[in-house]
């Protein structure tokens, strides 16, 4: 196929998106007017929704493939970040950004206009709105690029999971920000375990120990909005807790490995370094058992303590075999002698953050539908959320009982002067979940 023929492929693929958003039947399905807009050149034209460091980290990778992108609308609840970002991604791009102030879209609601200008979006706003922003992508038939997780608790992930299936019906492609997916070491030596390299899987660790994330105190002209925002790693609706948004890739690996997702819970956490009222409500450790429907036991480990040995990897055992895996391009495979029978050492290696964004736009340039990751991320995201239910509750959780939870932590009202759903003591501490007293579902 020519470049000439790539090019009408592709117009032809954008073009019955938007014709499916303006309510054109595709395989037998009808779709309301979502107002989307959908170029029919040779350029792919994307939206930034959430412009903080992992957003603008997402628009350089996009921007750096191949194929013809242009930026051309950005939106944020906040006009400083989305300022600061247009400044950093503008100066290195230069030609292929075009957002003019009209096109930079600030407030709770300004996804929905900066969806409508592109053909593709990126979705990198703090993980508690990922929902509603994912719901509206799939509605307005883009394309999409979405950050973990997917969502914070069991309403959330109902809601991925449906626009999902939407997402299919209209043959858009989804990609999810679980990086090791797209990692050479990972898809190599995955790939020989599911062929039966080390047998049946029998349990395994997964960890992300660290020494935690930024703090950002409290400023005197605040709401407690805005202070919850601005500090959203701390805040559950926000956040869901470091297993939710950090550890979520590793216990995806354990999903992956197993090919499967775990039927119930169980696990202990507490808040024994970070407990002042700077880190909000969450945890800085949980360890958690993941127990799947063959009796198998993955053990979960993640904290957030300062001088610390870290460790972030996974390894599992298997009944003719054990594997040893990590980010840093490590990839062993063991026999029950504990012989090394394969060592992955490619040095091609390419950044899988790189590549999840190149594989996407070159599918979409192609007008090829190659990528629905976003009920396996809902999926790995939920078991991360059945993590954080069992540690605060001390309860075992099934994962049915889990998902059917209407346990919404997102507030009722979004505006700088609405109340979030937990707020501070007069001491500025708020409340920290007590295993055996509180309840998570």
């Amino acid at each position: 196929m020519n470049n000439e023929e790539l090019r009408d492929k592709r117009r032809e693929f954008l073009k019955t998106s938007a014709l499916v958003a303006g309510g054109v039947m595709l395989n037998g399905v009808a779709f309301a007017n979502g107002g989307a807009h959908s170029s029919v050149d040779d350029t792919i034209k994307i939206a930034l929704i959430g412009c903080g460091g992992r957003g603008t980290g997402a628009a350089f990778q996009a921007l750096s493939t191949k194929q013809n992108l242009k930026l051309v609308a950005m939106a944020d609840a906040f006009s400083d970040r989305l300022e600061s970002a247009y400044k950093e991604i503008s100066e290195k791009f230069g030609a292929k950004v075009d957002v003019p102030q009209e096109r930079r879209f600030v407030g709770f609601d300004a996804y929905k206009k900066a969806i409508a200008l592109a053909d593709v979006v990126l979705l990198a706003t703090p993980p508690g709105f990922r929902p509603s922003h994912f719901e509206e992508a799939v509605n307005q038939s883009k394309h999409i690029f979405m950050e973990k997780p997917v969502a914070v608790d069991s309403p959330g992930i109902r809601k991925v999971l449906a626009a999902a299936e939407i997402a299919k019906t209209k043959k858009l492609n989804v990609v999810v920000g679980l990086q090791r997916r797209y990692q050479n070491n990972y898809r190599d030596v995955i790939k020989r375990i599911q062929d039966g390299a080390i047998g049946d899987i029998t349990g395994g660790q997964v960890y992300w120990n660290s020494g935690g994330v930024w703090v950002k105190p409290r400023e005197a002209s605040q709401t407690e909005m805005e202070y919850q925002m601005r500090n959203w790693y701390y805040f559950n609706w926000l956040c869901g807790d470091h297993i939710v948004e950090q550890h979520v890739h590793n216990i995806d690996i354990a999903n992956w490995v197993k090919n499967a997702y775990p039927v119930s819970v169980q696990g202990t956490g507490s808040r024994a370094w970070r407990t002042g009222k700077d880190y909000g409500e969450i945890y800085d450790n949980h360890s958690v058992e993941l127990t799947y429907a063959d009796g198998s036991v993955i053990n979960s480990q993640c904290r957030h303590f300062e001088g610390i040995d870290n460790r972030v990897d996974e390894s599992f055992h298997g009944t003719k075999g054990r594997v040893f895996l990590s980010a840093g391009n490590e990839g062993r495979l063991y026999d029950t002698k504990n012989k090394l029978i394969y060592n992955y050492s490619s040095k091609v290696n390419p950044n899988p953050y790189q590549t999840e964004h190149d594989e996407l736009f070159a599918a979409i340039a192609k007008g090829e539908y190659k990528f629905w990751d976003a009920e396996r991320g809902a999926k790995s995201c939920m078991t991360a959320i059945i993590g954080r239910y069992a540690t605060y509750s001390g309860k075992t959780i099934k994962w049915d009982d889990a998902l059917k939870a209407e346990n919404s932590l997102f507030p009722d009202e979004l505006s700088w002067t609405a109340k979030p759903k937990l707020l501070p003591d007069a001491n500025g501490l708020y409340p920290i979940p007590t295993p055996g007293q509180t309840k998570v579902i």
